[in-house]
């Protein structure tokens, strides 16, 4: 906020008015840009146009859930291919869990479900 000089309400007497004027104004000016900055009328168009509030939901819903998917994708075939590498290297106790665990996920990939 601006400063605007007044340090309590004693003060404003002894303000000239054209200078309550500036003030309210540069305060008035600068809450008008940080409404621009908030966005607020676009959203409020948003708000009375519900089947493009519809529309954007259900676009932004597949677009998170396609990223979702292809993330866990990644996360999941890079952990199984670092399982399978340690398992390759026949650590002794950790290399039989993990060389069970990959067989285990293998034959889950392996099965047709349909």
């Amino acid at each position: 906020m601006p400063e605007t000089g007044i340090k309590d309400q004693s003060d404003l007497g002894n303000i000239p008015l054209e200078e309550k004027i500036n003030t309210l104004y540069r305060l008035t000016n600068g809450l008008a840009q940080q409404m621009e900055k908030s966005r607020i009328a676009e959203y409020t168009e948003l708000l009375h146009s519900p089947w493009r509030l519809i529309w954007l939901n259900i676009f932004s819903g597949a677009a998170r859930g396609l990223g979702i998917a292809l993330g866990f994708t990644f996360f999941a075939a890079t952990i199984i291919y670092v399982l399978q590498v340690l398992g390759a290297l026949n650590l002794p106790i950790i290399g039989d869990y993990i060389a069970d665990i990959v067989r285990i996920v293998q034959h889950q990939l392996e099965l047709k479900t349909f």
